[in-house]
């Protein structure tokens, strides 16, 4: 896989939106590993453990430290750089966060997007989209059906319905100014990814399952779970982003064939629930305990969301490689290495990368 995607992307210009974030650092390192030629566009990140600082993120790529919302700078950037590739996963990502900060949620995720889409309209080259969602952009009836790209969109917190209004938006655009019929007067692919819940080293998010367990066992304290029984589609972190690389790559090769929606996760067995993820994270850690914390009036969250990855099997020729246990055990051998060697944890998250794209 590691030879096919390098010569897809070795040399080729990449705008990656949401750069110094757990997901695009991520793919950030991957990227750089292929050979692209990489400028980044986001907001700073919070702390010196963030993953884009551990793996010199700012070395990897052109960095420009900017807000979706700042329109004028976004188009700038865009056109001086005149890319082949556009990745936009830059958002707010966090569902509790979105009950606090309802309509700066709505502005990022979706005039965020209007506003990157509006930049590429101005270059006048060929260029492959790839725009990240998430799986919460399914109107959820938390049933055992999986979800499938065609299904009705939604979304109960502010959040998920951020992401189905910008799925309107793209949708909009798509048909406004890049329509595939028109496709050789504007030579514009635009493509979707959905995946949610992706696990990994680095990610220290408030609120979020795998960076709440990594500093409980970190500090030798007891986990504390607000919602054991909920379901999500588990998987580790390079399984979308490799998703999206391979989505992207078919996108430029063949652009009327891949301008869709793709769903990105774990086989349908590996839908777990959090109780079964806090065992395996605590026999991985080696030792650790947890307890459910009562929480009075906490915001809606889904119990339960499953993804239908057919279509992903069967047009782009991408699987999962890990299941649950094997992401799990992954992630959390990042966390210890973290702990005992931070200042080499640039050297774990590549080895991590390459032997993922060897299997």
């Amino acid at each position: 896989m590691f030879k096919e995607l390098k010569e897809k992307y070795q040399g080729k210009k990449v705008f990656l939106t949401g750069h110094t974030g757990f997901k695009g650092a991520w793919m950030l390192k991957v990227l750089e590993l292929l050979g692209a030629e990489i400028k980044g566009y986001a907001l700073a990140p919070k702390t010196k453990d963030d993953l884009f600082n551990l793996i010199k993120g700012d070395q990897l790529c052109d960095s420009i430290i900017a807000d979706l919302r700042s329109r004028n700078t976004l188009k700038k950037a865009i056109n001086e750089f005149q890319p082949d590739f556009v990745f936009h996963l830059a958002a707010q990502p966090l569902v509790r966060l979105s009950y606090e900060i309802p309509s700066e949620t709505f502005e990022i995720n979706a005039i965020g997007t209007a506003n990157l889409l509006d930049a590429v309209r101005l270059i006048d080259k060929k260029c492959s989209i790839v725009l990240i969602t998430t799986d919460k952009v399914y109107h959820n009836n938390e049933w055992d059906y999986p979800y499938r790209e065609n299904d009705r969109l939604g979304g109960y917190d502010p959040y998920s319905a951020s992401k189905a209004c910008t799925e309107l938006v793209i949708d909009s655009y798509k048909n406004s100014f890049f329509h595939i019929d028109k496709y050789e007067n504007h030579k514009k692919g635009i493509a979707i990814g959905r995946a949610g819940n992706v696990i990994g080293g680095g990610d220290w998010s408030k609120d979020r399952l795998i960076p709440d367990i990594a500093k409980a066992l970190s500090n030798n304290e007891e986990i504390m779970v607000r919602n054991p029984k909920s379901v999500r589609p588990w998987q580790h972190v390079l399984e979308p982003v490799i998703g999206y690389l391979i989505l992207g790559a078919k996108l430029y090769a063949e652009p009327l064939k891949y301008s869709q929606a793709y769903n990105f996760g774990p086989l349908a067995t590996d839908a777990l629930p959090v109780s079964e993820m806090l065992k395996l994270a605590i026999a991985s850690w080696g030792f650790g305990s947890y307890k459910v914390k009562e929480v009075i009036n906490q915001p809606h969250e889904a119990g339960l969301l499953k993804l239908d990855i057919s279509k992903a099997i069967k047009h782009l020729n991408w699987t999962p490689k890990l299941n649950a246990e094997q992401a799990v055990k992954m992630t959390i051998e990042w966390y210890k290495d973290f702990q005992l060697n931070p200042e080499n944890i640039d050297r774990t998250t590549l080895i991590q990368i390459e032997e993922f794209l060897k299997r």
